[in-house]
């Protein structure tokens, strides 16, 4: 790494010296940091370590487990419970809440310790989505009435993606910065200063298999991207498809785009596919850090107010514009059937 490479910890103490903090945000992320790197050598070693395939066990969706899930929750819950930084932290591979320090911390943990896993086996790109919310005051750390607040209420919030090299991308609501891992030297340095998303688009990441379930306002604006630039939108589309969500909302910091899990005629009766309070939260506030816009089609998903710790929804997110196009015909297709 260069020399004049700013690394995390720099990083995070420039910020905190900005803000007047104390340095507990700086604590906490760093904790993050470690988690990371941890992930990031079990994933990297994949077979060398016999970290590939599936584990006997299911999580609490009732999907099953890869060794990695198991292994990444279990590097979460070592590090998070020895540093006694939170409070309490929930997990998509936990049923309920996990206290840690209810006396000491002011601060509550909620995250998804490998997203993607279906990529382990064939070596795609998979990450690490982190939410980090302050516990209100005079309220148990061990209650769901803690844990459930809006997105907008987020302290900070990142992810890491475990691809060609490594990143840890973060926000603490002063724009979005993401920071490579040198390998050699175990220390992360910063490669993506204030990562901005272009208000303008002409590529889109969907699900296309399920496109016999979309609903008319999904519908419009996929057949009108695939008219391309003879069609009403007058430009040609790229269509992606990751199967995670780390590596589509990477893409769209770095070149711009839309990321839809919209809710469908089959996922309605679970709310969506993607969990709002430990995938799409996070997500939503990085992607508005960067100047792009996150909604369920017909409300903005910050102002949410969660209703249990493992809620799904239908998420739309990325370019502005692009976004701002499927909220109208959201709107219009619920104005003429309402």
């Amino acid at each position: 790494m260069p020399y004049r490479r700013v690394t995390l910890s720099q990083f995070m103490m420039e910020e905190q010296h900005r803000c007047g903090g104390s340095g507990v945000l700086t604590s906490l992320l760093t904790d993050i940091s470690v988690i990371c790197k941890m992930i990031s050598h079990e994933v990297n070693c994949g077979a060398l370590l016999g970290n590939l395939g599936m584990e006997e066990t299911k999580n609490i969706h009732g999907e099953k487990q890869k060794k990695l899930d198991v292994l990444s929750n279990k590097i979460f819950m070592h590090i998070v419970t020895k540093s006694k930084n939170y409070a309490a932290l929930a997990s998509e591979e936990l049923e309920n809440i996990h206290v840690i320090n209810d006396s000491v911390s002011q601060y509550l943990l909620l995250f998804d310790p490998l997203d993607g896993s279906s990529n382990i086996d064939i070596n795609n790109a998979v990450g690490s989505i982190f939410s980090i919310l302050r516990l209100p005051n005079d309220t148990n750390c061990s209650t769901l009435v803690a844990f459930l607040q809006p997105g907008i209420n987020q302290v900070a919030a990142g992810y890491a993606i475990y691809g060609s090299s490594t990143m840890l991308v973060l926000t603490t609501g002063n724009g979005v910065n993401g920071f490579t891992l040198d390998q050699n030297i175990g220390i992360f340095g910063l490669t993506h200063p204030n990562m901005q998303i272009s208000k303008d688009a002409n590529e889109f990441a969907i699900n296309a298999s399920r496109s016999r379930f979309w609903e008319p306002p999904i519908k419009r604006y996929i057949d009108e991207a695939l008219s391309g630039i003879d069609g009403p939108r007058s430009k040609d589309f790229n269509m992606r498809w990751v199967a995670s969500m780390v590596a589509e909302v990477h893409r769209i910091l770095c070149r711009s785009g839309i990321f839809m899990y919209p809710v469908d005629t089959k996922n309605i009766y679970h709310g969506g596919k993607l969990r709002l309070m430990y995938e799409v939260n996070p997500m939503a506030f990085i992607v508005e850090q960067a100047g792009g816009l996150a909604i369920t089609g017909y409300e903005r998903i910050l102002d949410l107010k969660p209703k249990s710790l493992h809620q799904r929804i239908g998420v739309i997110l990325g370019s502005k514009n692009e976004v701002e196009i499927l909220y109208r015909y959201h709107k219009e297709y619920d104005r003429m059937h309402n």
